[in-house]
């Protein structure tokens, strides 16, 4: 949620059975008659439908209509089919409208983070839900509990339930005139900073390169336009044919019998005229003959010497040929500046006749580890010591991105060596990235080292794995401090510095691909935070795109990104994904 809503909102959350509905429907018209308007937002685990079968609305919504609004004199109601996905809390909020309401109350979503009351029946044989939810506020229930300080009420005591309820919109009211309009990740943790909120204060502190050159074709993947493209030619060159036949003119197709008078293959042409009465066998690719402009393909032709049929062959004028500039006329946009080059681009530059490309500098990046419990890979290993993994888990993903490295290796904890290093290495490239050593409150040299050379910000994140992050300048180069941790390494990479190199590099508008699929087993949150787990995902046997952790999920467990295909993203508004429901899976291939 990017914003805060205008009205207040309360949920009422309960297990099966406890008679939720039942109890809403009752409170309903003590809240209208105290004054509330009241929007209602319910949450169906089932299929559902709000319209009656053999009504129009019914009828025109089943026979394919993906939206469907039915209005009349007293009200109007539209139906959306979502059969991709199920709808987020907070998008389906923003459909009420909101200037119109004192209150928004929800039945269900008791996964979501917001405010709720408990609804409690001993009968029901359920545990309770407070212990575990920190966003409920008060309990309504019909016996009581000592080991809280939440205010209970009697679940069958619809006066008091209401007065609360009035009472906590007037709280809330109050509340909203004095706020500064803070997030809602700063509600929820002020102490940190969202991802999102991470992400835009980088890239808003980062440049594109300024140097471009042109770039040899073979060279040139992975870089990116430094300039609009714009086709020299048209594509095709030439009118050609689009198969293997034969070439006849669209005037002439009543004739019983035509002469073939030449054979033309692709890269030759026919330089005369084709007449009345006469073909020319032709192959894929090659010009069309001057007066020719039909091509009839080979197998549905009889060949009887120098003469040719096509008896009982319906033949439309300009069949099987292609236009010359059909795909891509002369002077037509082709790529714009901030494109990525990759296969399909290189491929389709070399077509128009390009060599090179015009493309910004490579960005350059420095990298190294630091810490003497860190040893280099291939070295006998020394007591109390680790293999350095993190370093070359960096320049993987650094060289998917098509940077040039420039590794430093591993560094001793000596200030002045840390001081050397950072300052030699912020001449020679354009980003300095190391890993651990960023927590608030660690001391380390890197700190000490950073903390003379330039201005770096020393943040936590609200997500996991990943927590600390530290990022500022040194000589005026971005400088990014990552965690210690494998995975946290290789998770802030991708949230963090990917897109801010791509800016760098000058890629325009890149977003990560999102898709949402559906989890295979529950997978576990805490609310408040952004939770990154390591997925594979696969379509099931219905076609479903379906997405299951590679297991467990320690920050320290390199495997767990080894044998992941996706990250799996829950959002800080939610502490459970049930088997079934729908969840956001970003897509590693090529990325890592």
């Amino acid at each position: 949620m990017t914003s805060r809503h205008l009205v207040p909102i309360l949920g009422f959350a309960a297990y099966s059975g406890t008679g939720k509905t039942t109890l809403i429907e009752a409170l309903l018209p003590k809240l209208t008659e105290a004054g509330l308007r009241i929007g209602m937002l319910k949450h169906a685990h089932h299929n559902f439908d709000v319209d009656m079968p053999g009504k129009d609305s019914y009828r025109l919504r089943k026979a394919g209509a993906s939206q469907m609004l039915i209005s009349s004199r007293n009200r109007y109601a539209l139906m959306t089919e979502t059969p991709q996905e199920e709808s987020e809390f907070h998008y389906l909020l923003t459909r009420f409208d909101q200037q119109q309401l004192d209150v928004i109350l929800v039945e269900g979503c008791k996964n979501i983070a917001f405010p709720k009351i408990e609804l409690h029946r001993e009968e029901v044989g359920k545990p309770w839900l407070y212990p575990n939810d920190d966003n409920i506020i008060a309990i309504a229930a019909d016996s009581q509990v000592d080991d809280t300080q939440l205010p209970q009420l009697d679940i069958n005591d619809l006066e008091a339930i209401k007065q609360f309820v009035l009472d906590f919109v007037a709280r809330k009211g109050e509340a909203e005139k004095q706020s500064t309009g803070s997030s809602c990740c700063d509600i929820l943790s002020p102490a940190f900073l969202s991802v999102v909120q991470g992400q835009e204060k980088i890239l808003s502190l980062v440049n594109t390169v300024s140097e471009t050159e042109a770039c040899p074709m073979q060279q040139s993947y992975t870089r990116v336009l430094a300039q609009d493209i714009i086709s020299p030619v048209n594509v095709p060159q030439y009118t050609n044919s689009a198969m293997d036949g034969f070439a006849i003119r669209g005037d002439d197709l009543k004739c019983e019998h035509y002469q073939v008078v030449a054979e033309v293959l692709a890269g030759h042409a026919y330089e005369q005229e084709v007449l009345k009465g006469q073909a020319v066998k032709i192959m894929t690719g090659a010009p069309m003959p001057l007066g020719a402009d039909t091509v009839v393909m080979r197998e549905q032709a009889t060949e009887n010497g120098d003469k040719v049929t096509f008896n009982g062959v319906c033949i439309k004028v300009g069949q099987n040929v292609r236009q010359a500039g059909e795909d891509l006329a002369i002077g037509s946009d082709v790529f714009t500046q901030g494109c990525r080059i990759e296969s399909a681009e290189m491929g389709m530059l070399a077509s128009l006749g390009f060599a090179s490309a015009p493309v910004y500098r490579k960005l350059k990046v420095a990298l190294f580890s630091t810490g003497d419990e860190v040893q280099a890979p291939g070295s006998e290993q020394k007591p109390n010591t680790i293999y350095d993994s993190n370093r070359f888990a960096i320049m993987g993903l650094l060289e998917k991105l098509g940077c040039e490295i420039i590794d430093f290796g591993i560094l001793e904890d000596n200030e002045q060596v840390m001081i050397d290093a950072i300052e030699q290495a912020s001449q020679q490239a354009d980003v300095v990235i190391t890993s651990g050593g960023v927590s608030v409150g660690d001391a380390d040299y890197v700190k000490l080292a950073l903390d003379k050379l330039g201005k770096i910000d020393f943040w936590r994140i609200n997500m996991r794995p990943g927590r600390p992050l530290a990022f500022g300048q040194i000589n005026d180069k971005p400088f990014f401090g990552l965690p210690g941790n494998p995975v946290a390494v290789m998770v802030s990479f991708i949230n963090f510095v990917e897109p801010a190199l791509r800016k760098m590099q000058g890629e325009t508008n890149w977003q990560p691909l999102k898709v949402n699929a559906i989890a295979t087993e529950d997978l576990r949150s805490r609310q408040g935070r952004t939770e990154f787990s390591r997925g594979v995902y696969q379509l099931d046997s219905a076609g479903r795109l379906t997405v299951r952790t590679t297991g467990k999920q320690g920050s320290g467990i390199l495997r767990s990104m080894s044998e992941a295909n996706c990250l799996i993203e829950i959002s800080p508004a939610v502490d459970t994904v049930k088997v079934g429901e729908c969840v956001t899976i970003i897509p590693l291939q090529g990325r890592i």
